[in-house]
């Protein structure tokens, strides 16, 4: 759970309550594990989902399932849904970008690795009827904002803004990094270009903008909370 507080007037307290979690990647138990949080946590202003919902796990067509229940029941305006990286491969075909093989045993790896993989997705792809194929489709690629009054501009995201498989943020990067990763694809909202503009962007983002996003994968077994990688089976941060 995310807080957002108006500290500029703290007299007139405004607060808004938001649920985010990501990576479920097929696995049901965790998820019904992660709505169970939810519904304990008492209700939410918005609930975000930030993608890579059915690939890699067994019960993907079950869990795309619970999340258009979930969206049925909360409404369309509460209840946001975006796509990762990996419900892109069973839209598109695509497959995680590799490094060129340097020699016979690399390539021996790449093969054997590829060739599991390729039927890790073509089974998660036979368990999907269309309606499962279809939200997939639609939700690849997309991102979420919201301005939040009082506290400014969030931004729900998969990897970095404008990339949904982007490499350049890990759990160990620098903050120097880690601030252009996350803030440089932003600063079209910024006037001007360059170092000035780069550091505009951070200096707005620390005073009135949240980034919220995915963090690593594995069913569930953490969530991304403002670049960071948070424990456990809800998300909570407060900002």
């Amino acid at each position: 759970m995310i807080k957002f507080e108006n500290m500029a007037h703290r007299s007139i307290y405004q607060s808004m309550r938001l649920a985010v979690f990501a990576d479920i990647h097929g696995n049901l138990p965790a998820l019904n594990a992660v709505l169970a949080d939810m519904e304990a946590a008492g209700d939410f202003d918005l609930i975000w989902c930030l993608g890579d919902l059915a690939a890699l796990g067994g019960q993907p067509h079950e869990c795309l399932a619970a999340l258009l229940q979930l969206r049925e029941a909360q409404g369309d305006d509460k209840f946001k849904i975006i796509g990762g990286n990996t419900d892109r491969y069973l839209v598109t075909g695509e497959r995680m970008p590799a490094k060129a093989a340097e020699n016979a045993n690399d390539f021996a790896a790449y093969r054997d690795g590829s060739r599991r993989m390729n039927a890790v997705f073509a089974w998660n792809l036979s368990q999907l009827d269309w309606a499962d194929y279809d939200l997939l489709r639609q939700i690849v690629g997309r991102e979420l904002r919201r301005e939040v009054p009082g506290y400014g501009r969030v931004i729900g995201i998969h990897a970095i803004p404008g990339d949904d498989e982007a490499l350049a943020l890990r759990p160990d990067s620098a903050d120097e990094e880690a601030a252009d990763a996350l803030l440089d694809p932003l600063r079209a909202h910024a006037p001007g270009a360059g170092p000035s503009s780069r550091q505009l962007a951070r200096d707005q983002s620390r005073q009135r903008r949240a980034v919220l996003r995915q963090s690593g994968s594995g069913g569930m077994g953490a969530a991304g909370v403002a670049g960071r990688r948070v424990d456990g089976r809800l998300a909570a941060c407060a900002l």
